[in-house]
C-alpha cells in the first residue's frame, strides 16, 4: 500500500511540475506576442522556432542573468529581454569573425535592434567569450543557437572543449547551457552540411565538467534526414535541431 501511495505522489508531482512549466510556457509566449516595439517580422519566427517553449525547458526566469552567445542580429537577445525583465541582464556577445561576416550583416542588424538603448537591460560584447569582462560565476543561464558545429567541425574537439571550458567558468554554480544545433548522422560530411551528431557534443561538454541533464525533441523535424545542408532552399529553416540542456554542477 505505501508503495501503491508513493508512486501515486509521485505522479501527482510529476504532473504538478509539468503543469507549472506549460502554464510558464503560455505566459511568456502572451509576453512575445504583445512585447511593445517587438517587430512584426520577429514574431514571424515564433511559430518554428518555439521561444517560449525553449526559454521553458532550459529554465529562463524572470531576474536571471543571461548569456546570448554568438546572437548574431540579436532574435534571441531580444526574446531573452523580455523573459528576464527590467530586474534582468542580457549579454548579446558575437566575436569579431560574426560581426565582419558578409560586409558587417550582423554588426549593422544588432546596433538597430540595441540603438537607442530600446533594450534597456541588454548589455553588447563585442569580444570572444574567453576575453569577456564578465565576471566568472555571475551569469545564471548561457545560450548558443545552431553554432557550435562550425567550432567542433571546423577547429576541432579541442577548440570545442575550450569553448565550453570558457563557458562553464562564466556560469553560477547550479547555472545552465541550453545548446540548440542540427542535427548530423556518423559518418556523413558534417562540416560542409553545417550539422553535428548530438553524441558529440554531450561527449566533449561532459569531459569539460557539465551534467547533461536533460533533451528536448520541441525543434525536431522528422521529415529531415540529415542529407541536405542546412542551407538548401528545401531545408532551411525547418532542419531537425536537437536541445541539450547542460547543468553546471553546485
Amino acid at each position: 500500500m505505501r508503495t501503491r501511495t508513493t508512486i501515486f505522489l509521485m505522479i501527482l508531482l510529476a504532473l504538478s511540475a509539468a503543469t507549472t512549466l506549460a502554464d510558464e510556457s503560455r505566459m511568456l509566449a502572451d509576453e512575445l506576442a504583445n512585447a511593445p516595439g517587438r517587430s512584426d517580422e520577429d514574431k514571424a519566427h515564433d511559430a518554428q522556432r518555439k521561444p517560449d517553449q525553449v526559454l521553458t525547458f532550459i529554465g529562463v526566469r524572470a531576474g536571471d542573468t543571461v548569456l546570448d552567445i554568438w546572437s548574431s542580429g540579436g532574435w534571441y537577445t531580444e526574446v531573452f529581454s523580455i523573459a528576464v525583465g527590467p530586474d534582468g541582464k542580457v549579454y548579446s556577445q558575437n566575436s569579431e569573425a560574426v560581426l565582419n561576416w558578409r560586409d558587417g550583416h550582423y554588426d549593422t542588424l544588432l546596433t538597430a535592434r540595441l540603438d537607442g538603448n530600446r533594450l534597456h537591460n541588454v548589455e553588447r560584447v563585442d569580444s570572444a567569450v574567453a576575453d569577456m569582462a564578465v565576471t566568472p560565476g555571475s551569469v545564471d543561464v548561457a545560450f548558443t543557437a545552431q553554432n557550435f558545429h562550425d567550432v567542433y567541425n571546423r577547429r576541432g574537439k579541442e577548440a570545442a572543449a575550450e569553448f565550453l571550458a570558457a563557458v562553464f567558468d562564466l556560469l553560477k554554480p547550479g547555472g545552465a547551457f541550453g545548446l540548440i544545433d542540427h542535427v548530423g548522422d556518423a559518418g556523413a560530411d558534417n562540416l560542409s552540411l553545417h550539422r553535428i551528431e548530438p553524441a558529440l557534443v554531450e561527449e566533449v561538454a561532459g569531459e569539460v565538467g557539465f551534467i547533461i541533464e536533460a533533451g528536448s525533441d520541441l525543434l525536431a523535424n522528422p521529415d529531415d534526414d540529415h542529407t541536405l545542408s542546412v542551407f538548401d532552399p528545401e531545408m532551411r529553416g525547418a532542419t531537425d535541431r536537437f536541445i541539450l540542456r547542460l547543468r553546471k554542477p553546485e
